[in-house]
């Protein structure tokens, strides 16, 4: 029986300048922490029967996941455009955008629209190739936004859309 699964969709190349230093910082780690693994590997390999090594055993699987988290980023680094600006039009929500809404409850909602490889659920960063996200590109404040859920549409209003890239954070009046 063959088990075919589609590659799944590329996600887009936008990134932030903080998040782009902050994956680069991290290949850099990976590298460092993978020269100490491999170290460890070493040792265990020496203690004789592989087979039976638990510690062999667990610095193989761990050097496998720093390998292919390195072998991630270095394909996905040269493929990502930096947007380090503010757009002409800051009243629009694009990239980078920070978003106020309300829901039909009347419950704020915040969401800073980010790249798929900088997204924080904690802090609201939500991925520009997101459903939610997909919904608010180009719209502007008090603009009505319908966003289709699993348990179905929900209306949101657009409060506020500020920017913070770049040296200077600006927002809309």
């Amino acid at each position: 029986m063959i088990r075919y699964r589609p590659p799944s969709p590329k996600s887009s190349p936008y990134v932030t300048a903080a998040g782009y230093d902050g994956l680069r910082a991290e290949l850099d780690d990976l590298w460092t922490r993978r020269r100490e693994v491999v170290v460890h590997v070493t040792a265990a390999a020496a203690e004789g029967d592989r087979s039976e090594n638990a510690e062999y055993i667990y610095r193989k699987k761990q050097l496998r996941e720093l390998d292919r988290r390195i072998r991630y980023l270095q394909k996905r680094l040269p493929e990502l455009q930096v947007i380090d600006a503010v757009p002409e039009d800051a009243d629009k929500i694009f990239f980078g955008a920070d978003v106020t809404l309300n829901d039909e409850a009347g419950h704020e909602l915040r969401h800073r629209l980010v790249g798929a490889d900088e997204i924080e659920p904690e802090k609201s960063w939500i991925s520009i190739d997101s459903p939610m996200a997909r919904a608010l590109l180009g719209h502007t404040r008090d603009d009505e936004i319908r966003v289709v859920t699993p348990s179905g549409a929900v209306s949101y209003w657009v409060v506020d859309v500020r920017y913070r890239l770049g040296s200077d954070a600006t927002g809309s009046k």
